[in-house]
């Protein structure tokens, strides 16, 4: 598996498979916050002044994608303070390729490039209903911030904070 950063080129395959990776979900949460979690992972905010857009590509095809942004922006479009952390976002793996360390690679990239422009911290939001990654991100030392929590879709469903010292 190859671990790189995302060409232009593919910027509009990679928020289509990330609708489809996060498809799973749909049944699980309201129509309204599937819509409005759907226009969030699709949306331009991966073209934002510093955002890395990094894929894993595997005998020539994207199996999943994750977006870093810098510390200090606007992740969350005004839904929770600027951080002074990178913050993972809209981590995706293509469904016939999930569970094969996909999403494990993306993240421990994410960290390393965090740790290479001298951060200590790391941090990540992700919906309640999304249990494996939760389990991921506290198998991998991701430890909850309730603090950062935020409700999206005034629907009483909470996207969680989490961070990691990479001290």
């Amino acid at each position: 598996m190859i671990i790189r950063d995302a060409y232009e080129s593919e910027l509009s395959f990679i928020r289509s498979q990330r609708v489809q990776s996060y498809e799973e979900h749909k049944k699980s949460i309201p129509m309204e916050h599937w819509n409005a979690l759907k226009q969030a992972i699709s949306s331009e905010a991966d073209n934002l002044p510093g955002v890395e857009r990094i894929v894993a590509e595997l005998e020539g095809e994207i199996v999943g994608s994750v977006v870093l942004f810098p510390a200090k922006t606007d992740a969350y479009e005004g839904a929770i303070d600027e951080l002074d952390y990178p913050e993972i976002r809209m981590l995706a793996v293509a469904p016939e390729m999930q569970g094969k360390g996909v999403a494990t690679a993306l993240v421990s990239e994410s960290i390393q490039r965090t740790r290479a422009r001298g951060y200590h911290v790391i941090g990540l939001h992700t919906g309640q209903f999304m249990a494996g990654a939760i389990r991921l991100y506290e198998r991998l030392g991701f430890v909850r911030q309730p603090q950062f929590d935020f409700e999206p879709a005034d629907d009483g469903i909470i996207v969680k904070a989490y961070r990691l010292s990479l001290k």
